[in-house]
């Protein structure tokens, strides 16, 4: 079994006790706790964690001053440090990702994923994930290719009630799976796909909006890797 070392700072005791049940439930993890930044960087410097869940917000030495103390000393200036803050503004989790926050998790949090987001923001993909990412990413080329057919199909006014359902179906399919593999913006324009072809069989869209939630769905999906032929392939 690989033991990994977290070191969590917060002031807050019952937050403290909720991360201890909460990183507890993965058997690697083997947990410090401190409650003020002071303990946090002598505790650092003894114990050397492999990530430090650092609360903001704290008397005396908040999150941030904490931060700038590790890595002001070479014995703990590597440590990876993953905030986390009741206030996730996009300019307050800019301001800290600019300051080297490798990830910032928001208050309140899910007890039952607080070890997996943890593990997520330090850990590579394994090699079988990217093998399935990748495979994913076969799988879109192929749906895109379908969907220009329909597409050129319903565009020549032939068979368009079979030509939507087949948009739909693959649509429904790559809105739902996308965010699966971490590709949110595939998942955003399959749904948004969706919605228009929705839309047009019920008498309430058009042809130009499907046509261009398609090509937004093809310029995704052609930014991934070297695949740039869906782009061209879905509004060719």
């Amino acid at each position: 079994m690989t033991v990994f070392r977290v070191l969590h700072v917060d002031d807050d005791p019952d937050i403290r006790e909720v991360a201890e049940i909460s990183l507890g439930l993965d058997p690697e993890i083997v947990l410090r706790s401190c409650a003020s930044g002071e303990a946090a960087l002598a505790a650092a410097e003894e114990w050397a964690p492999d990530v430090m869940l650092l609360d903001v917000m704290m008397p005396v030495m908040d999150g941030v001053a904490t931060l700038a103390k590790l890595r002001s000393n070479p014995r703990t200036a590597d440590i990876p440090v993953v905030f986390m803050t009741a206030r996730a503004r996009s300019r307050e989790l800019d301001l800290l990702h600019s300051l080297g926050a490798v990830g910032v998790i928001p208050k309140p949090f899910d007890p039952m994923m607080l070890a997996a987001l943890l593990r997520g923001f330090i850990e590579p993909p394994s090699p079988r994930l990217d093998a399935t990412r990748g495979k994913f990413l076969k799988r879109v080329e192929g749906d895109l290719a379908e969907l220009s057919g329909h597409w050129h199909a319903l565009a020549n006014g032939a068979d368009a009630p079979s030509a939507l359902a087949g948009m739909r179906r693959i649509a429904h399919g790559l809105a739902g799976s996308g965010g699966v593999f971490d590709f949110d913006d595939i998942s955003d324009a399959a749904a948004a796909l969706e919605e228009a072809v929705v839309l047009e069989s019920s008498g309430r869209g058009s042809l130009s909006e499907i046509g261009s939630a398609l090509l937004r769905l093809g310029i995704c999906a052609g930014t991934k890797g070297d695949r740039s032929t869906p782009a061209r392939q879905v509004h060719g």
